[in-house]
């Protein structure tokens, strides 16, 4: 079990940037896999990036790949670097672990059981 908490939402002019932190109440590195995925009313939960639990590989949605970038300390943290955001990148944006983790499964909401509370991201023109 392990409980997640992002932070770093918040409302920002079209082109700009900003940074999510997801920070775990345990170790994670090298133990689970990350991601990120965000969601808009009315629509499913759409992935933005996942990441291995070495942190080795990579993955991305494709309405963010160039844009955003995910990362990880050895510890407890992970991130979400995202930049020229665009009104389309408004959501809530969730953090979400899952033990070990495959090519396929970080890129499967439903293969995720443990989940943050959402941290807002609004994009204004």
């Amino acid at each position: 079990q392990v409980t997640l908490v992002e932070s770093g939402g918040d409302s920002v002019q079209a082109g700009g940037s900003l940074r999510l932190s997801c920070s775990a109440s345990k170790n994670i590195f090298r133990i689970y896999s990350m991601a990120w995925f965000r969601q808009v009313p009315g629509k499913e939960r759409e992935l933005v990036a996942a990441i291995s639990f070495t942190g080795k590989y990579k993955d991305y949605g494709d309405a963010v790949k160039g844009r955003f970038t995910i990362s990880r300390d050895e510890s407890t943290n992970m991130y979400l670097q995202m930049n020229s955001l665009n009104p389309e990148d408004s959501a809530m944006y969730y953090c979400a672990a899952q033990v070990g983790g495959t090519s396929e499964s970080r890129l499967d909401s439903a293969k995720y059981p443990f989940w943050g509370q959402g941290t807002q991201v609004t994009v204004f023109a």
